[in-house]
Order: C-alpha cells, then sequence, then structure tokens
C-alpha cells in the first residue's frame, strides 16, 4: 500500500507541476489576445457586381480614396468642368448617370480593357502577418485606344516597374513588390490560404475604364513554386468598386482587377508538425495509468510534467500565428490534450482522497475509464 510519506510527496509534485502550467497557460493566452484591430473595424469599401459572367464579388478591401488627378492626356480634370453655384460639392449639369464630380460626362463608352496576368514567382509568405513578395508581367489590351493608366495597389506596394510596351491599345509591364493577404487559419495546420494581387487605376471610374479578366491568359510561370505550399488554383476577377459616401453624390464606381492564387499546406508536414507531438504527450501521459499504486510518485510524475509540455508546446505554436478571434483546428486539439492530461491527473488525485483500502478500486476504474474517454476526447478534437 502506499505510505503516508509518499502520498504527500507525490501530492506536492502534483500541485507544483500544475502550477507551473497554470501560469504557462494564463501568459500563453494573455499573450494570444483578440486580433481584430480599431482600423479592421472601420467600414471598408463597398462592391456593387463582378463586371466577369460567373466571377465571384471579392472581398472588399479598405484603401484611401482615389485622389482628384489631372488628366495625363492633356484633357481637363472632371473635376475643373463641375460647378457649384449653390456652394457644397460641385456636380456636372445635365449628368444623367453619375453626380460624383470625378465623373467624366460626355465622354463615350468606357475602354473595356482585358487584363492579362503571368506571375513569375511568389516568396516569403509569411502566414502571420499575411505578407509575400510578388514578381509577375501584366498586359492591358483593348479594341480601341487605352486612357493613360495610373495604376495603384490597394493591398501592397511596388517595388520594381519596368515598362515592355506601351501603345495606344496594348500594354505591357513586369512588375515586383511587397502585398497583404491576411490568411485565414480556422482549418489550421490543414489550412488553404488565397494570395491576391489587387490592380486599380488611380481615379478613371467605370465611366472611362472597365477591367476584364483574360482567363485565357491568367497562368503561372513554368517552373513556379510556392515553397512549403501546394497549389490549387488561379484566377483572375474583376469588380465594380465603390467607396463609403466621402461627400454627398460619392456615387462612382471603380474598375478592378484581382489576381487569386490559391495555395495549400502540405498535409504530411503538417501532420508531424503539430498533430504527432500532441498525441505523444497524451499516450506518454495515459503510460501512467499502467503504474502500480503503489508506486505513486511514478505516476504523479506521467500527467503534471506533461500538462507544462504541452502548454510549452501549444505557446511555440501560437508564436507563429497571427491572433485571431476564433479558434484554429490546432487549438482545438491543444484543448483535447488538455482534457486528456486532467482525466490523467483526476484520477491520481482520486487515490489520495480515497481511504487506502479503495485505492486498489480507484486504480482499476481509472485504468479502463481515463484511456477509453481521453479517445473519444482526441476524436472529438481531431473532428472538430
Amino acid at each position: 500500500m502506499v505510505s503516508g510519506r509518499s502520498r504527500r510527496r507525490a501530492m506536492v509534485v502534483n500541485l507544483v507541476s500544475l502550477a507551473v502550467a497554470v501560469l504557462l497557460a494564463v501568459f500563453v493566452f494573455l499573450r494570444r489576445g483578440d486580433g481584430t484591430s480599431a482600423a479592421e473595424a472601420l467600414a471598408a469599401p463597398a462592391v456593387r457586381l463582378a463586371l466577369d459572367a460567373g466571377a465571384e464579388a471579392e472581398p472588399p478591401v479598405a484603401t484611401a480614396p482615389p485622389p482628384a488627378a489631372a488628366e495625363q492626356d492633356g484633357g481637363t480634370d472632371p473635376i475643373d468642368r463641375a460647378i457649384a453655384p449653390d456652394g457644397g460639392v460641385p456636380f456636372h449639369p445635365g449628368a444623367t448617370r453619375y453626380r460624383s464630380p470625378f465623373a467624366k460626362p460626355g465622354a463615350g463608352p468606357p475602354a473595356v480593357v482585358k487584363v492579362a496576368f503571368l506571375l513569375n514567382s511568389i516568396d516569403g509568405y509569411d502566414v502571420k502577418t499575411g505578407t509575400f513578395t510578388a514578381d509577375f508581367f501584366v498586359s492591358f489590351t483593348s479594341d480601341r485606344e487605352i486612357p493613360p493608366l495610373n495604376l495603384q495597389f490597394p493591398n501592397g506596394k511596388l517595388e520594381g516597374k519596368e515598362v515592355l510596351a506601351d501603345k495606344p491599345s496594348f500594354k505591357l509591364m513586369r512588375l515586383s513588390g511587397t502585398f497583404k493577404s491576411p490568411a485565414d487559419l480556422r482549418k489550421y495546420p490543414f489550412d488553404a490560404q488565397e494570395l491576391k494581387i489587387v490592380i486599380e487605376d488611380d481615379f478613371r471610374g467605370i465611366d472611362q475604364l472597365r477591367f476584364v479578366a483574360d482567363h485565357e491568359r491568367t497562368q503561372l510561370a513554368r517552373g513556379f513554386r510556392a515553397v512549403g505550399w501546394s497549389v490549387q488554383f488561379v484566377e483572375g476577377r474583376t469588380v465594380e468598386q465603390s467607396y463609403p459616401d466621402r461627400f454627398a453624390g460619392d456615387d462612382l464606381f471603380y474598375s478592378r482587377y484581382t489576381f487569386a492564387l490559391g495555395v495549400e499546406r502540405y498535409a504530411t508536414s503538417a501532420a508531424f508538425k503539430v498533430f504527432v507531438p500532441a498525441f505523444v504527450i497524451v499516450l506518454i501521459s495515459l503510460l501512467g495509468m499502467w503504474v502500480p499504486a503503489e508506486e505513486m510518485e511514478v505516476r504523479s510524475n506521467s500527467g503534471a510534467p506533461m500538462l507544462a509540455g504541452a502548454v510549452l508546446f501549444h505557446f511555440a505554436l501560437m508564436q507563429e500565428l497571427p491572433a485571431t478571434v476564433y479558434l484554429s483546428r490546432a487549438d482545438k486539439l491543444m484543448l483535447g490534450v488538455y482534457v486528456c492530461l486532467a482525466l490523467g491527473m483526476i484520477s491520481t488525485w482520486w487515490m489520495f482522497l480515497v481511504k487506502e483500502h479503495n485505492v486498489e478500486k480507484v486504480f482499476k476504474i481509472a485504468r479502463v475509464t481515463v484511456p477509453v474517454v481521453s479517445v473519444i476526447v482526441m476524436a472529438l478534437a481531431c473532428l472538430a
């Protein structure tokens, strides 16, 4: 039977280990925090409709509003032609479609421009920040003269630009820059991400310029690779983009082109990195269920130290991820690990609380019940 001295010593080991684990857990979850910033909570621009048949409207991206730039083709800035006889926001007399002073009434039908996109490389994709660098070719083709383009990239910034062709109806550029696409980590570590490069003219609305995705020429360069990820799809989309009302009569939409690259994490690597260590922690703790009741110190050491190890492992995982307002699949798996470790510790403490002649009975019940319940808990954690 277990001596009183051994039981007290085992109880002390359990309490100290549990205190360390709780302190680590509190530190981890305080560091995790809430990932929603005040800037993200602001109203985002609205998307009206997809220009391409069957294309999905992309989630809106908050950007700076297009400035009132002067016409690069030598014409008059539309806002300079607008009037405000009674003060307030200028408008165009006789305008029937758009009241915005940035619209260009009488300009005729807009230039419909096909956008082709060839992605050369994606480098340095950081899931924590959602940033990556890209090098690509983009061309603009139309059956009529294309208005001078003043391109902006709402989700990134250019670092290199080379104009290879600049003809009235055809323009070709090689561009490179840094872009940002926030990651969706609900299924991490078996997650799939969509990397986007968004292009928009700086000030011409859809009354002057409309982008249309050239799907046949939206593709990847030969030998393209995204290190650590497998490519799932490549897609070009166009939408009509509006901004929150900045002033009365702000009703002009702007044409936006989005290149989307779908990538998925390699499942084998993800399983060995996250799931295998979690299951090893649970298995080691379950081995304590077969330690004889007389070896209470050994049994105690199979549970409480593993709890501290699980918290440290969870903390290491979260250092690679951004703060989120939801639980990822890895978080749910670790919650299952914590429950299994708690079951083992509770069964050991139960032996401390009962009378000595009932210790053997508790040992036999725990040896069967804890492993069975742990299997169910881990199965639910994996499927959640």
